[in-house]
């Protein structure tokens, strides 16, 4: 499927630059990511990089990505952070008008902004 060699698969796997999962009767099988990676192999090889370049390669594209996705985590709590607080105003505004002194106290200026923003986007 990839036009190599299986021995050129097994020296790949060795050397980390493919990841094979093992069947029950212990096969060794590859994801079509793993095809893909394959591939790309291939292609970075014909333009002339060495192997250990190519696993450097990949090493930094998974640091990329693990930096990418603890980003998004943090942006992911950051929201649910302040949406905790839109929805405690929410419920305030609710209660009575009266309460506006407290809401300023207890919402960050981050939040406020936000809010103020979805109240221009709301009307």
């Amino acid at each position: 499927m990839a036009n190599v060699t299986k021995r050129t698969v097994d020296y790949y796997t060795n050397l980390g630059l493919l990841k094979a999962e093992r069947s029950a009767s212990n096969y060794r099988y590859y994801s079509l990511g793993e095809l893909e990676r394959l591939r790309l192999i291939e292609c970075y090889k014909q333009k002339n990089l060495s192997l250990e370049d190519i696993k450097e390669l990949f090493k930094q594209d998974m640091e990329a990505a693990s930096a990418i996705e603890e980003t998004g985590l943090k942006l992911k709590n950051k929201m649910d952070g302040l949406n905790e607080e839109l929805q405690e105003v929410i419920s305030l505004l609710k209660e009575d008008e009266k309460n506006e002194l407290l809401l300023k106290k207890q919402i960050s200026h981050e939040s406020m902004a936000l809010i103020q923003s979805l109240l221009v986007l709301l009307v």
